[in-house]
Parts: C-alpha cells; structure tokens; sequence
C-alpha cells in the first residue's frame, strides 16, 4: 500500500448519531495539499454474514422484506457484531437467531466492505458446513423472516437472475460458487 496516498484529517464533526446510523462530517487534506471541508463518512458497527449448508448440502436462506428497495428478498443470515463480541460468535448467534439452525464446522470466507469510500465497518462472511436445526427462530421485535431449505443449483440461479440484491451477500456467495465449481 502506498502511504503516501493516505489523507489526513483536520478536523470531525458528527451530524448524527442514532444506534443503526451514525452521520460524520470530516474536513480532510489531500497528499498534494488541496482541501476538501466536508467528507462524509456513514459509520456502523462491523456486520457478519454466514452461507450455512447442512449435512445435506443444502443451502439455509432467509427471505425477509427490505424497505430500501420496498421488496421481498432471499438472502443469506447476516447482522450486527455486539460491542465486544467476537465475529466468529456474532455469525454463530445470527444463525441461530434467524433460523434455528447451529453446529457444523465453521471458516471464515472473506472480509470485505460495502463501501470503503463512504462507510467505516467491514463485514466478516463465514462458511459454516454441516449444520442442523438447533432449535427455533429467536427474532427481535421487528424482524420477520422466513427460512428456506434451498439446493446449490437454487442458490446459484438466484446469483444468475440477480435476484440476490445485497451486494454484500452476493459476493461472498459468488466466491463459494467460484471455489467449489466442477
């Protein structure tokens, strides 16, 4: 990595700060002096997702409805990692949470970002292989999510159609899909 691109940052600002959302506002010097007075920056918690397969090798799905783009989607298990938690036990709770299911063996996939230019939190996609209903949904207030027993060929027609919208799924799904052909 090149740190001479870093910039540096003169002064922050928060705009807004509310559990899911929290607005700053950061006054930054590029490498060649220039200025730019408002850079903003959308921070979150680190996020955790998790492609669950069963000892079958079916995929465990969740679709639930989403009101950024007011539709219904198939995703995979995803959520937020508690203050001081670690990742690994945030994806293994959201599992069971979401749907049920636990055990099985567990890898981290990939750690990536959803935005790196505007947002401040990665999110850590596990692979967790050979899980089993452990036992029943455990959804907060304002959830409501259904759960799907889905074959591979499913899942990858959904990747295919596009009909996985959440980037931040998507990707880790492709690299699944990528790692395990043929």
């Amino acid at each position: 990595m090149n740190e001479n691109m870093k910039w540096s940052v003169e002064k922050s600002e928060y705009l807004f700060r509310r559990p899911w959302l929290t607005v700053r506002r950061d006054t930054v010097v590029l490498p060649d002096g220039r200025v730019n007075p408002e850079f903003y920056i959308l921070e979150y918690p680190a996020w955790v997702n998790v492609i669950a397969i069963t000892e079958a090798g079916d995929f465990v799905m969740i679709e639930q409805y989403r009101h950024g783009l007011r539709d219904v989607f198939f995703e995979i298990v995803a959520g937020v990692v508690e203050p001081g938690e670690d990742t690994l036990d945030a994806a293994r709770r959201e599992l069971a949470e979401e749907t049920g299911f636990g055990g099985g063996d567990w890898e981290l996939l990939s750690v990536i970002s959803g935005n790196p230019s505007v947002t401040n939190n990665l999110t850590y996609c596990y692979l967790a292989t050979g899980v089993s209903r452990i036992g029943e949904q455990a959804l907060d207030a304002t959830e409501d999510i259904r759960v799907h027993i889905m074959k591979p060929e499913q899942v990858l027609g959904l990747l295919q159609r596009d009909e996985i919208k959440q980037s931040l799924m998507a990707a880790p799904l492709w690299k699944y899909f990528y790692n395990n052909r043929g």
